[in-house]
């Protein structure tokens, strides 16, 4: 038995674990899911072919973490577990915590970006599931040099899939008709979580110049998150052309009526919007930061993070370059045509949980491995 773990969760490590466990229980694997009950509303880890048990995680450090290591550590002695993989530092704190007597893999999906004593603790949580965890498993290339200096055993390199796009459901005319989007007038689009890691007040600062175009591009923000009270008032404030549209499960929609897409994130791995978009055709501005780089290399427009005026830029001279607009558009299918498929992912995973099946292997001098595996 597979027993993912996970910790609160609103959208990527969410869709990654689902379509881990799909993919697990479709190859005739049993799954358990342990996470807060929460994400078993939102992903329906069932469904998906997994059983799944309530261990509430939280998003950050709280006194019920102590609870949280009984309950798994309860809940891992009434099962025959093979390997247990928790997704994300809490979660994998938990995990280690709960001392399993199955092998424990811990993926690293995010850096640490908090400062003060938050990002003090933070830190030293990174430390302890380094050291934790038989293998440590990076989503970019950054993450593993992380783990591997703070003491990981065995850290390497796995990208994070992102799940298949739907066949959009609605025609681009009818998406853009819906937001009142006129002939020949831009439609910009951004899709992720409303955190400050995200850094949409960027985006809502440069939308606020584009005011002066003719037509006005039209700026989709679809999220939901803790910075929506925040990103509301600044978008009231600045008078910028920006609509937060919340929660959408019609992203291949937006993305048949968009035509740009943008990141400004101050961080991220394989953002799952960023690969949606250039899977779909839309040329994508971005920040140069985390494994964007190493994901998109000249197939997108990368800007520095945190920097209004380079994303001001960037996206003026897009808009008002259709046919350069076209060969991005192109270059970013087909760069997204070569990354690693879900399938590809759940292989890689499948045969590390073989090789830990294995036992270790004889040990070769004092190495550690640093990924590059």
């Amino acid at each position: 038995m597979v027993v993912l773990v996970l910790a609160s969760s609103t959208g990527g490590v969410g869709q990654h674990v689902r379509g881990l466990a799909r993919g697990l229980a479709a190859a005739g694997e049993s799954v358990l899911v342990c996470g807060p009950a929460a994400t078993q509303d939102q992903f329906d880890f069932v469904a998906a072919g997994a059983r799944f048990a309530p261990v509430e995680i939280p998003a950050t450090p709280t006194p019920a973490d102590a609870r949280a290591v009984v309950v798994l550590r309860r809940v891992l002695a009434a099962e025959q577990v093979g390997v247990v993989h928790a997704h994300g530092l809490r979660a994998g704190l938990v995990a280690v915590l709960a001392r399993p007597a199955a092998p424990l893999v811990v993926t690293w999906h995010n850096a640490v970006l908090a400062g003060g004593l938050r990002g003090g603790l933070s830190r030293l949580v990174e430390r302890v599931v380094a050291r934790g965890a038989q293998v440590t498993l990076g989503a970019s290339a950054d993450l593993v040099e992380r783990a591997a200096a703070l003491g990981a055993r065995d850290a390497r390199l796995a990208p994070v899939a992102a799940p298949a796009l739907a066949v959009p459901g609605r025609r681009r005319a009818a998406v853009r008709a819906e937001f009142g989007v006129v002939v020949d007038q831009p439609l910009v689009l951004s899709v992720g979580r409303l955190h400050p890691q995200k850094r949409y007040d960027v985006l809502v600062d440069a939308a606020a110049r584009w005011r002066e175009r003719s037509p006005a591009p039209v700026v989709l923000i679809a999220g939901s998150g803790p910075a929506y009270l925040p990103l509301a008032a600044r978008i009231s404030a600045a008078r910028a052309p920006v609509t937060l549209l919340g929660h959408r499960t019609d992203v291949a929609d937006l993305l048949a009526g968009a035509d740009l897409a943008v990141v400004t994130s101050d961080w991220e791995a394989r953002q799952l919007f960023a690969q949606e978009a250039m899977r779909a055709g839309v040329p994508l501005v971005a920040t140069a930061v985390g494994g964007l780089p190493e994901l998109v290399g000249d197939a997108a427009v990368l800007v520095p993070p945190g920097d209004v005026d380079a994303v001001d830029a960037a996206v003026r001279a897009l808009l008002d370059d259709g046919p350069g607009r076209a060969g991005l558009a192109r270059r970013g299918a087909a760069r997204a045509a070569a990354w690693p498929t879900e399938a590809e992912t759940l292989a890689q995973l499948v045969a590390l949980y073989a090789e830990l099946a294995r036992g270790p292997a004889a040990p070769d001098a004092d190495t550690r491995s640093t990924g590059r595996r």
